[in-house]
């Protein structure tokens, strides 16, 4: 009998592969940090033989469910038992959620504080279990998009989200370029020659993944690495705390050019050319791991974070041919690769599991056929060797072409986001029934992930998945929402009706896309270079297509506007302010399309108009008037803000280094970078691209006026998009090349509520339905 409520999956090491030391001591130490006024409200008890619903054994696999069970007692107090520390947590978050109404939120931060003096006494105990042994998170890249300048404060918040959400596994990147920077150094590299290998502080993450190299526009300071080394110390600390086992970076294989200088013997071959970089920032090189090098240099890699961290995981993330394809696809050889690969893992821990991203297996489809995928991962004879992430699993799932990956274990995982762009979106039914039936369906799936390339809004699609993780038949999203929503705004009391009817116009519409012509999160086209075509109707991972009636939409704006009205105390609420920004935002974006549309109308039509470029400058400050008038909105909220994440990267700057001032200036340009050019030439323009305030003001508004002045100018017959853009770049280096001071686009000090009221007087037809 197929069963669906599973946890441990048996790895060579032993059974227990997930598990961390299991103790109390880290949920009680959450408790005193977020609920201090309840520390002694709670008790928790692991009880390892907690009845779960069902087990499965056969062949080498055992897998038993995280269980929790959450009851009142007699002196008062709730009593929190789990098999497992996710258990406690689950059943912690179960209590506070469902029962107290508070949570903590992406960007918000925690309510828990706010839970209510008296707790809600239990009738009946609450009970829980998981369906799969791994609730997995992170993407490689999201340390870059999102987490680049983070501050302890904010992993500290995060790590709590995270061990509260049920997540039991998760990446830890933070701080490995001590690793490559010591390891490099004792194998007789140059700091010279490091320096042409490190990418920059917002890059790292395709620096890991070999796509890239050196750094543009200045090195990475080693004051800076070391600060984030320490920073890590505090995260995989932490994390064995509150339960979350780390997977920690192994050697992948690239090394700096110089290696064959300073091993003039060693197999070497150069990785691809990515996104059309210059040769002096990729074509990475490649150290096969058949060399003995390969494995002299896994061994240390491993071994000296064992030493910095202790003997705290079994598992290690691996990704040689992200977005970067082998040296050759000969069969043979792919298997030696992974084969000689796993080799030195397991001599570096002979207890090692290989975490490989599978997204090259999507991306590169024409490359990695099935025979190709088969001899790869054939190369690691020992299935449980090995754990791959399906990471599209939502949109472009490889698990059924592979046949469940020829028998490794697998996570399914959402991805939804790329770059960390900012459109309401999500895929209800995909999440929630998708992922059952390949529960039901791969006997070898052990895992729901989430892999964002960034954080952003959509929070409700990622709570969805973990919470689908506790769930053998998919979610009723209709009750989901109508509560998550009462947890979200439920510190402000009694909800209008408005709020709850404002969500549920966007769960069957906006947030169930199933055309997956337009399979992600989808971007404004006013973060996109200016252009008479190609702008709409864009599909695949960066659509600008919407999935969706905007009239829609909007009818949801009135609803939670509406509610703020009549209760105003919503608006003091920082969920509430941060939703109503966000919906705004994607309001008055969808407002931009047809004013675009009806400017490009304009420019291609009879050129002897008298009236054609009186009509085009008019319709040129409309479309910018619309663009200030967001960033106003923007503005009200940091969290929407370009001059957070600038002032975040400066901070990351050592303070006590004699170069403080420039490394402060080129952590600034790193940030500003990655969310324009993206590269020293604007290699991925736009990619990263994001709507906050300051970014519209002095970034995408004037690239649009110069726009719409250039079509005055320009004759459509003489329209040349090639000259525009190479004369806009000019202009675009030098913004990039700006520092702040500090300063603000809109005043920091605005109130939502009174920007809201001037952007309907002034956009009226924007906001009616």
């Amino acid at each position: 009998m197929r069963v669906l409520n599973l946890i441990v999956w048996t790895f060579a090491a032993g059974v227990n592969a997930l598990r961390t030391t299991e103790s109390t001591a880290g949920v009680e130490s959450f408790v005193q940090r977020r609920l201090p006024q309840h520390a002694q409200s709670f008790q928790f008890e692991i009880v390892e033989q907690l009845e779960a619903n069902e087990t499965r054994t056969g062949g080498d696999t055992e897998r038993v469910n995280d269980t929790f069970l959450v009851s009142s007692r007699h002196n008062g107090k709730i009593l929190v038992q789990g098999n497992t520390v996710g258990g406690l947590f689950a059943g912690l978050h179960a209590y506070l959620s469902g029962e107290a109404h508070v949570d903590i939120w992406w960007y918000i931060g925690s309510q828990l504080d706010e839970a209510p003096e008296q707790l809600p006494v239990l009738n009946n105990p609450l009970r829980g279990s998981s369906v799969v042994p791994y609730r997995y998170y992170l993407n490689t890249v999201t340390t870059s998009y999102t987490f680049a300048f983070w501050s302890w404060e904010q992993w500290e918040e995060q790590l709590d989200w995270m061990a509260l959400h049920g997540i039991n596994t998760a990446l830890a990147w933070i701080g490995f370029e001590k690793i490559y920077v010591e390891v490099f150094r004792e194998m007789g590299f140059s700091d010279s020659d490091l320096d042409d290998f490190l990418s920059g502080p917002a890059f790292l993450a395709w620096n890991h993944f070999g796509n890239i190299q050196g750094s543009w526009g200045g090195s990475i300071p080693e004051s800076w690495i070391e600060d984030q080394f320490t920073l890590q110390l505090k995260i995989v600390k932490r994390m064995v705390e509150l339960g979350i086992k780390p997977i920690l970076p192994a050697f992948p294989g690239y090394t700096p050019r110089a290696i064959t200088g300073v091993f003039p013997s060693a197999n070497v071959s150069n990785g691809s050319t990515w996104n059309d970089f210059p040769v002096k920032y990729t074509n990475d090189t490649f150290l096969d791991p058949f060399d003995p090098l390969f494995e002299e240099l896994q061994i240390r890699f491993i071994s000296k974070q064992q030493g910095y961290y202790g003997n705290i995981t079994n598992l290690w993330t691996l990704d040689q041919f992200n977005e970067n394809n082998p040296a050759s696809g000969d069969l043979e050889y792919l298997e030696s690769v992974s084969k000689n690969t796993w080799k030195s893992l397991k001599a570096a821990d002979p207890s090692a599991v290989w975490v490989m991203q599978g997204w090259l297996f999507s991306d590169e489809a024409v490359f990695w056929t099935n025979e190709r995928i088969k001899s790869f991962l054939g190369g690691v004879t020992v299935d449980s060797d090995m754990l791959i992430l399906d990471l599209f699993s939502e949109s472009n799932p490889q698990w059924q072409r592979t046949d469940s990956f020829y028998g490794k274990p697998w996570i399914w995982c959402q991805l939804h986001d790329y770059g960390g762009n900012q459109g309401l979106y999500g895929q209800i039914m995909n999440i929630t029934e998708n992922s059952i039936e390949a529960l039901r369906s791969s006997d070898n799936l052990v895992g729901f992930g989430l892999t964002p390339e960034g954080l952003e809004g959509n929070e409700i699609m990622y709570d969805l998945l973990l919470d689908q993780a506790w769930s053998n038949t998919p979610i009723d999203t209709d009750m989901y929402f109508h509560d998550w929503v009462t947890v979200r705004y439920g510190t402000s009391g009694q909800l209008p009706k408005g709020v709850y009817e404002a969500w549920e116009t966007l769960r069957p519409t906006v947030y169930n896309n199933t055309n997956l012509t337009a399979d992600a999160v989808p971007k404004s086209i006013l973060e996109l270079l200016p252009s008479t075509a190609g702008l709409t109707n864009r599909t695949e991972h960066h659509p600008t297509v919407l999935n969706y009636d905007p009239q829609v939409l909007t009818m949801a704006w009135n609803f939670l506007y509406q509610a703020g009205l009549d209760k105003p105390a919503l608006f003091l609420n920082p969920a509430y302010q941060y939703d109503l920004v966000d919906w705004t935002r994607q309001v008055l974006s969808n407002a931009f399309t047809p004013l675009y549309n009806q400017l490009i109308a304009t420019y291609t039509a009879a050129e002897h108009d008298p009236f054609r470029k009186c009509s085009l400058r008019s319709q040129g400050k409309k479309l910018t008037a619309l663009l200030l008038t967001l960033d106003a909105v923007l503005g009200t909220n940091e969290n929407f803000r370009l001059s957070t994440w600038i002032k975040a990267a400066r901070a990351t700057a050592n303070a006590s280094d004699p170069d403080h001032a420039a490394n402060a200036d080129f952590l600034e340009y790193q940030a500003r970078n990655q969310v324009s050019l993206w590269g020293p030439a604007g290699e991925i323009s736009d990619y990263a691209s994001r709507s906050w305030s300051g970014l519209v003001a002095t970034y995408y508004l004037p690239r649009w006026r110069r726009f719409v002045e250039y079509l005055i100018a320009t004759p459509a017959d003489e329209y040349d998009q090639e000259a525009f853009t190479a004369e806009l770049l000019e202009w675009e280096i030098s913004w990039v090349n700006q520092r702040s001071s500090g300063w603000e686009s809109s005043d920091p000090t605005a109130d939502l509520q009174t920007v809201l009221a001037m952007a309907v007087d002034s956009w009226g037809s924007t906001f009616t339905i």
